[in-house]
């Protein structure tokens, strides 16, 4: 894994802020944002950004896994799977990256990754609505994680591509990071103008996305030759 590869996710939290705040804005005014108080917004992203490290490091390891399952020992089995495994994160980055342009409609399945179906969630979500404490936003946090987002989902893709665990929390959590400011900046006048120029976020997410996919093909190639 290259540093460029870091920056790249990081820039594609940064960057997609506008999504983030149309998407997630809404219930960070609800939950964290009403008490006020910085370490509810602490706790909040805290648990997202559990979650999305979580998933990263599970995807990323479905390579080495997968390696096992198949007999794949040597190195150069290893890297004939994730070669494939490149092919497969890029074409999901680009699939990601057109809808994120509005060339493609977002599938249906989306709606179907809703965080409702979570066990636990409605549990949570009263417990923040109605608790005064602020580490009661941590599992709240931790749920809605889930929430169906091209973004996160890129980040995802790209994850699963590296084969490895370790990789995929690294990448994630580069992108998790770049989340973080402007959902930060929801308690000021900022957050009106990030929401502004949300249309904008998107077509640079959408961009950064298909730039991912084609360096993910790129190195596949190279490996290959």
């Amino acid at each position: 894994m290259e540093k460029v590869d870091l920056v790249g996710m990081f820039m594609l939290g940064l960057l997609g802020t506008g999504h983030c705040v149309g998407m997630c804005g809404p219930l960070v005014f609800a939950f964290p944002g009403r008490t006020g108080r910085f370490l509810s917004h602490a706790w909040y992203h805290l648990g997202r950004v559990t979650t999305y490290v979580a998933v990263g490091a599970l995807l990323g390891g479905v390579g080495a896994l997968l390696a096992g399952l198949t007999g794949m020992h040597t190195k150069a089995d290893v890297a004939s799977l994730q070669v494939w495994l490149r092919f497969l994160a890029a074409s999901l980055l680009a699939l990601l990256g057109l809808i994120r342009l509005g060339w493609l409609k977002e599938p249906g399945w989306f709606a179907l990754l809703n965080p409702e179906r979570i066990p636990g969630f409605k549990r949570a979500l009263s417990g923040a609505t109605d608790s005064q404490g602020q580490a009661v936003f941590f599992p709240l946090g931790l749920l809605l994680g889930f929430l169906p987002c091209g973004l996160s989902y890129g980040a995802f893709a790209q994850a699963l591509g590296t084969g490895s665990a370790a990789a995929g929390a690294l990448l994630v959590s580069a992108f998790a990071a770049g989340t973080v400011p402007g959902l930060l900046l929801l308690g000021t006048g900022a957050a009106a103008i990030v929401r502004r120029y949300r249309r904008p976020s998107d077509l640079i997410a959408g961009i950064l996305m298909l730039l991912m996919a084609a360096m993910l093909v790129r190195k596949a190639l190279q490996a290959i030759g």
